[in-house]
């Protein structure tokens, strides 16, 4: 599955994953991923997976674009590895998740991180949580570790149900001898559905915090006032909406407990159908 172009010359490097097409609320790991991937020295494409055969192309659907302003060009969905430095040395693994064949694909990315030596592997993703866009969002850490939950302050691993390809992924980086940390924003459940500059940002800076990165985020500062901003404009024309937020912070003066955020996590989860 893996095509390989050249293998990089890394130095202690971390693995940081995002995986569009199971829980992404706000677009956090997607956008998270994105801005890393901009501001990595020297990066370069290092191999790809190619998933043509391997999704479902009524899903995920190929990209076509004009070359020439005449010819088009159709591109198949794929994962793409990335090497570069912020920081440290980084492997950027970013693309859809794939349908089918899960066991052999995790199988050959743990090999790859074997092979180039990866220090510790970090998920990026969000979920829809009971809170409002007026608290700081707060980031849900699982880890593969025992001994590494107090450290990163994992709110809860006992979670039991359909999961996807990148807790499999890291699940069995941690098997490997690789230590998978997943980092998860939490996002307001009524604007889940749009991009969250503010769960990016949250994102970003918790994985800065652990896997010891660069990442300038002033851009992300600006965009999230402005997110918020933006939201609340939006009330006055979404009564309902206002009136859930009132409620949110009438029943939570404080920011919710993590037993009460995951189990609205939990919720959410067994609520989407099994992949």
């Amino acid at each position: 599955m893996l095509d390989v172009v050249a293998w990089p010359e890394l130095r202690d490097p971390v693995l940081v994953v995002a995986l569009s097409g199971w829980v992404d609320a706000g677009m956090a790991g997607a956008h998270s991923s994105a801005l890393l991937r901009e501001q990595l020295g020297a990066a370069r494409v290092f191999a790809r997976l190619d998933l043509s055969d391997l999704v479902d192309l009524q899903q995920t659907r190929p990209m076509v674009e004009i070359v020439d302003g005449t010819t088009r060009r159709v591109t198949w969905p794929e994962i793409e590895c990335v090497a570069g430095r912020a920081g440290r040395d980084v492997v950027l693994l970013t693309g859809p998740e794939p349908s089918l064949r899960w066991p052999s694909l995790v199988a050959e990315i743990v090999a790859m991180a074997r092979r180039l030596g990866i220090q510790a592997a970090y998920g990026l993703g969000a979920l829809p949580a009971v809170t409002t866009h007026r608290r700081p969002v707060s980031v849900l850490a699982t880890v593969t570790e025992a001994d590494k939950v107090d450290e990163l302050g994992a709110m809860r691993t006992d979670y039991q149900g359909a999961t996807g390809l990148q807790t499999a992924l890291l699940v069995a980086l941690g098997e490997a001898g690789i230590p998978g940390v997943g980092l998860w924003a939490q996002v307001p459940h009524y604007v889940a559905g749009n991009p969250s500059p503010p769960a990016t940002r949250a994102v970003l800076a918790r994985l800065i915090e652990l896997a010891g990165i660069e990442c300038d985020l002033r851009e992300l500062e600006e965009e999230a006032d402005g997110y918020v901003d933006k939201v609340e404009a939006g009330l006055a024309d979404r009564p309902d909406v206002a009136e859930l937020v009132r409620a949110i912070e009438a029943e939570h003066p404080e920011i919710p407990s993590g037993d009460e955020l995951v189990s609205e996590i939990e919720k959410f989860l067994r609520s989407r159908p099994e992949d």
